[in-house]
Formats: structure tokens, sequence, C-alpha cells
């Protein structure tokens, strides 16, 4: 572990925001970082958990004040973060990924919240921004991410993690918007290794354990030719413009490489 820099900025904050703690990952993020942490002007500290980049990305993070920047070698998307919650010593911690960009609503939603004692956590939604022009619908799903430290424990689930609470998640009104700016060629790189994930996860796991959608994948031939209805056309992405054929042919291309890992496994199996 490689403590890079720890400064903080105390500072009277309203609502909640003075009790929170924002944590954020990062590996190679310098097209995305600095559109996130500008949000976060608001932030008492920014844990920022870094899987050694060799990029720009700390040096964008270290021009932000409350920004602590601590590295630590990848294993698992789990454990990174179970790794930054042991250093924050808040009771709350607002967990973003570097692509993610707090709306100034939810800013507000947050500086008015008083969460009571049985509630644990609060989930957003997300609006897709495809080089920064917002999607009229997506796939991605709302997330957990406010949540009280000490009721939080990230397990890995597929090619992601997800956060398990103990106790009663709320939903949060306002959105975050999601803006992966990253080339595409890494976005290529990234589905490979998630697809890898993936597979291995659905063969593993018994079908009675499996959501629809995954049930779906599982089967192989059926999920990249609805991923392609439903999003272009139940989903009107098609009223999109370029934008949403680029999401529609992203989310179709990953659930093509997804089948054919699931094939390349089950045909090394056979074998």
């Amino acid at each position: 572990m490689v403590e890079v820099m720890s400064r903080s900025k105390g500072q009277n904050r309203r609502g909640m925001l003075n009790d929170v703690t924002v944590m954020v990952l990062t590996f190679n993020e310098a097209p995305n970082i600095e559109r996130t942490l500008e949000k976060l002007s608001w932030a008492k500290e920014i844990l920022v958990v870094d899987s050694f980049s060799t990029d720009e990305t700390l040096a964008i993070a270290k021009r932000h004040s409350q920004a602590r920047v601590i590295q630590r070698q990848f294993d698992s998307f789990a454990a990174q973060c179970n790794f930054g919650l042991q250093q924050i010593k808040t009771e709350w911690v607002l967990s973003l990924d570097a692509d993610y960009v707090l709306s100034d609503q939810l800013k507000r939603e947050l500086e008015q919240l008083s969460p009571p004692d049985d509630v644990a956590g609060y989930s957003a939604r997300f609006i897709y921004c495809i080089r920064g022009r917002p999607l009229r619908a997506s796939l991605y799903p709302p997330r957990t991410v406010l949540y009280r430290k000490n009721r939080a424990r990230y397990q890995d689930e597929g090619h992601g993690h997800r956060v398990q609470i103990e106790g009663k998640v709320l939903p949060l009104r306002a959105v975050i918007l999601h803006d992966d700016r990253k080339s595409l060629e890494r976005w290529f790189s990234e589905q490979l290794k998630y697809a890898a994930r993936e597979a291995e996860h659905l063969l593993q796991t018994p079908v009675g354990h499996l959501n629809w959608p995954d049930r779906l994948r599982r089967k192989i031939i059926f999920a990249p030719g609805l991923v392609l209805l439903f999003t272009l056309l139940g989903r009107g992405l098609l009223l999109d413009g370029l934008p949403g054929w680029f999401y529609v042919f992203q989310r179709t291309i990953a659930e093509l490489i997804l089948s054919l890992k699931l094939i390349e496994r089950m045909l090394k199996g056979q074998r």
C-alpha cells in the first residue's frame, strides 16, 4: 500500500454532507476523473483508491485539496472497495465510479437528507451519456451509492461487484450522470476481461439462482438479438441519433462477446 497524498479541508456543510466521505476507484481514468471531482467540491474528504494508474489520473486528483489518494494493487472490485471502507472514518460513504457525475439536484438532496436510524443506505438512478449527450434510456440499473459504512460489505458478482447493506435502502429522487469517455479500444479490451469473468459466473451458478436476464444470457443465442431490439425499439434509442446507435451497438457487441466466451468455455469443457 502506498499513500500518495493526505490532505483534507474542513468546512461547515449543510445537512449530512459533513458526515460523508466520497470513495472513488480509479485505474487510468484521466478521460473521466476531472468531471467527477469537479462536482464534489462540497466533500470534506474524497478517498481515491487507485490501482497504480500510469496516465494523468493521480496528477488530476492532486489538484483537488480534499482528495486523499491511496494505491493498492487490484485483485477484485469487491476487495478494492472493502479496502477503501477500512480507510474511512465518517459514518456515511458515497461510493462513485470514476465516470459518475453528480447532478446539482442530487447534491441539494443530500444537503436535506436526515436519515432515520433504520435506514442504512440510498440507491440512485442514472442517466447514461455518450460523450456528454444524455440518452433517453439505457440498461444501466439503479445502484446503492450512499450507505452507512458499518452496515456495508462488498462482494464480487460476475465481472462486477455489489454492496450488501444491512438495513433498509431507500431510493433517492435525483439522478447521477454516467459519462464514460475512455477510448473505444479501451472498452473492447475491458469487455473481453469482463466477459470471461461473467461467463464463469453464469456457468458456475445454478440456474435457479440466476435472475431472468442472466438465464437468457446462459442460453447464448437469445440475449444479443433481444438487447438489440429492446434498446433500439423498446427503449426508443432509435430516436437519439448517433449517440443512441452507439450505445445500442455497444450493448449488443458486449452480449455477443459474452456469448462467444460461453461457447468457448463449453467447447473446452466437452474436449
